[in-house]
């Protein structure tokens, strides 16, 4: 069964996972201002995907474009997936693809441990990506394990592009933001996504 069979309900039984529901997680971050580059994309893809509204072209016009700016602030020192196998352990279900993954690793042929940040890109209703997502972290969470290269926290993003809502997992214990981050403006969703990538500097 693959991540995205997962529903929140299973994803909670067959893990053990506590969720700790609707509780801020995050700081208060300093914005980061997107380079001319993006914020000049955006000013064109946006409108586009969003009149469109596949989730294909908000995957690709707006979350993408995100990840690979953080990526660019972050001076390459993290990898970027998209679309990417990333089985770990299909005797549970831990298997199937993740729509984003980055990792602390420069490597950018496949992907090394440790997975720091999980990003699931969804059409609409935000709570249909929890399951997947959760199941997902579990995963990044036994693949840094199994390389030897475990971190405290895993965190995940559900994203519509436009609304942007965060988790974390620490050992079993499952913490989701009911809060939807909108997307404009994009400057506080930067400094949330570098933030997080920042947290597991030190492996």
């Amino acid at each position: 069964m693959p991540y995205s069979a997962f529903s929140i309900a299973k994803v909670k039984e067959d893990f053990g996972l506590t969720f700790r529901e609707g509780m801020r997680f995050l700081p208060e971050i300093e914005p980061i201002a997107p380079s001319n580059g993006l914020r000049e994309y955006l000013a064109e893809s946006l409108p586009l995907a969003v009149a469109t509204g596949s989730e294909k072209a908000r995957s690709e016009g707006i979350i993408f474009p995100v990840l690979l700016e953080v990526r660019k602030i972050m001076s390459a020192e993290i990898s970027l997936f998209s679309g990417e196998e990333f089985n770990v352990d299909e005797s549970v279900g831990l298997n199937g693809t993740c729509d984003f993954l980055l990792s602390r690793s420069p490597e950018l042929m496949i992907i090394e441990a440790p997975a720091i940040i999980i990003v699931e890109a969804k059409k609409g209703d935000l709570k249909v990506g929890v399951g997947q997502c959760a199941a997902s972290m579990v995963g990044a969470q036994r693949f840094n394990a199994q390389k030897g290269k475990s971190i405290r926290t895993i965190f995940g993003c559900i994203s519509s592009g436009t609304a942007w809502r965060f988790l974390k997992l620490e050992k079993t214990t499952l913490t989701i933001d009911f809060t939807d981050y909108p997307l404009p403006p994009i400057d506080p969703i930067l400094g949330m996504l570098v933030w997080m990538a920042n947290q597991n500097a030190e492996v």
